[in-house]
């Protein structure tokens, strides 16, 4: 990839942590939000544009270039030994879902019942497993990458199944924010794609909105579980009666 692409890519992330939309780089570069939205989709800027939009965001090249050397260092999942790890000491797991929250250690000691100790303890592994940097003043700087995840089938998702997922379904869901809603039918196989394209489109807006409201201060902020799933299924009672 050419290193003003990559640069591009990086600028957008950078907007998009800080809030700025199309419509304010547009107002600021005297252009349609039409413009701006093709530049971005074909990546291509002056210079002398780049160190526009830059400045919106009281930055320059040399901080892009900066942040890209940082995202470099940054992981996208763990190995399957390091993901267990997590999952054997449940206030460490709790500490690394805080973290991903953007949650800060005064904040995680505030909202949960871990002593000073306990925590520091718990973010020290998180350096060691690379999930963090652990800086003075137990300030955390997270090292992960946007599109982090944990292992298909690993044990983190394991646990979930296990454990959270039965938690989590065993509501009515009927109060106010809740939403539960199951439908079959039968489909064509180009329905099934746009459908599956549809729900990830809907998991990417859900992480966007995340990672937006992630420089929110943690007490005005609320854990959500969003659960979404597609796949063929048939009442095991009608598949008795079903034709061979």
């Amino acid at each position: 990839m050419a290193a003003s692409t990559v640069l591009i890519d990086v600028l957008k992330r950078a907007l998009r942590a800080r809030h700025v939309t199309y419509a304010n780089i547009a107002d600021h570069l005297k252009l349609s939000e039409a413009n701006i939205k093709d530049m971005f989709a074909r990546r291509r800027f002056t210079l002398d544009r780049i160190d526009k939009i830059c400045a919106l965001i009281d930055m320059d090249l040399l901080d892009l270039m900066h942040l890209h050397e940082a995202e470099l260092h940054r992981i996208s999942y763990l190995t399957w030994d390091q993901e267990q790890e997590l999952v054997s000491d449940i206030k460490l797991l709790l500490v690394a879902a805080c973290v991903r929250d953007h949650l800060s250690f005064q904040e995680i000691l505030a909202l949960y019942a871990i002593s000073e100790a306990e925590a520091i303890r718990c973010l020290a592994r998180l350096d060691k497993l690379g999930l963090i940097d652990l800086l003075p003043g137990n300030r955390i700087k997270l090292k992960i990458k946007e599109d982090f995840r944990w292992l298909a089938n690993g044990p983190i998702e394991q646990f979930f199944q296990k454990k959270a997922l039965n938690e989590f379904l065993s509501s009515e869901f009927v109060h106010a924010g809740e939403l539960r809603s199951f439908s079959s039918g039968m489909l064509t196989n180009a329905s099934q794609e746009l459908l599956l394209q549809k729900i990830e489109a809907l998991i990417k807006e859900f992480a966007n909105i995340h990672r937006n409201d992630c420089d929110k201060p943690g007490k005005k902020r609320k854990n959500l579980g969003l659960f979404v799933a597609l796949r063929p299924w048939r009442l095991e009672a009608f598949n008795r009666l079903k034709y061979e």
